[in-house]
Order: C-alpha cells, then structure tokens, then sequence
C-alpha cells in the first residue's frame, strides 16, 4: 500500500487492443463498486463493449504502475469547457491517489480549459467529495433511466 509514487499517466492508445481489454476491464471493476454505492443494479459503461469504447470518441488518460493500468480518465474538450465522461480506478488500488493523479495530469494539460464539468451518481460520496475539494459545485441533480439520481458538478477555469 502507501501513496503512489510510481504512477505514470499517459493518454491511451484505444487503437491498441490490449490497453483497449485492460481498460474494458478496469472500467466494469470500477463502475461494479459505483453501482453498488449508489444503489443501482448496473451502470451503461459495465455493459460497454471494446468497439462501443473505441468508437465513444473521448479521450483517455491512464495512470499505469509497473504496467498495470490503475485507473483512468476520459474527456471531451469544446471550446473552453473540459467535460469529464469518466474517471475509473481499479478497486485494489483505491485511496492510492490515483483519482487525484489523472485530475492533475488532466488539469496540467488542459490548463486553458475556463470550465470544468462532470456528472456523477448523487449517492457517489467518494466521487462528490473528490470533485468539491477540487472547486467543483453542484449544479444540477436528476433522476436519470434505472431510477438513478445523478448530479452535474460545475467549476471555473484554474483552481
């Protein structure tokens, strides 16, 4: 365990159809822990298949150890506003730091961004508690199909 320190993000390759399985795969084990604190049976992306992923048409950041694909981050970027689709750890490795090591190097690299903007599930308190000591603010919450309650986090530019 321990902080982690050898964590080395780099966008991924969804061309590459092993970082494409890896990342398939961290994203069911993540989202599998998320429905379950929100209550939900399943979320959309525990059913995504490979080329449902490739073709999504975000960009993803990994936070890879020792070749190990840790956790994940994907974005869309429209003008100044960065909206954050996902943001995945693998359970074995929460309370590392990874979730806090993809914001920054996502941060660092779209540091022109003058909005920020995510979703997540309202009874996500881990992801809630992320994003607000980070600047966000919620902004919006509804139920969305599967009878979830989500919530819309919005910030300004830089921190």
């Amino acid at each position: 365990a321990g902080a982690a320190v050898s964590l080395r993000v780099a966008e991924l390759d969804l061309g590459d159809d092993a970082t494409l399985g890896r990342l398939v795969a961290l994203q069911r084990a993540s989202y599998a822990v998320e429905a379950e604190l929100i209550g939900a049976r399943e979320l959309p992306p525990m059913r995504e298949s490979p080329a449902e992923l490739r073709a999504c048409g975000e960009t993803f950041l990994g936070a890879d150890e020792d070749g190990a694909l840790l956790g994940a981050i994907s974005f869309k970027r429209a003008g100044g506003t960065v909206d954050i689709h996902r943001l995945v750890v693998d359970p074995g490795a929460f309370r590392r730091g990874v979730a806090t090591a993809l914001l920054d190097a996502l941060e660092a690299r779209e540091r022109d961004a003058t909005h920020w903007t995510v979703g997540t599930g309202a009874a996500n308190a881990p992801a809630r508690t992320l994003y607000e000591r980070r600047g966000f603010t919620a902004t919006e919450e509804r139920v969305v199909p599967g009878g979830i309650r989500w919530v819309r986090l919005d910030r300004a530019g830089a921190r």
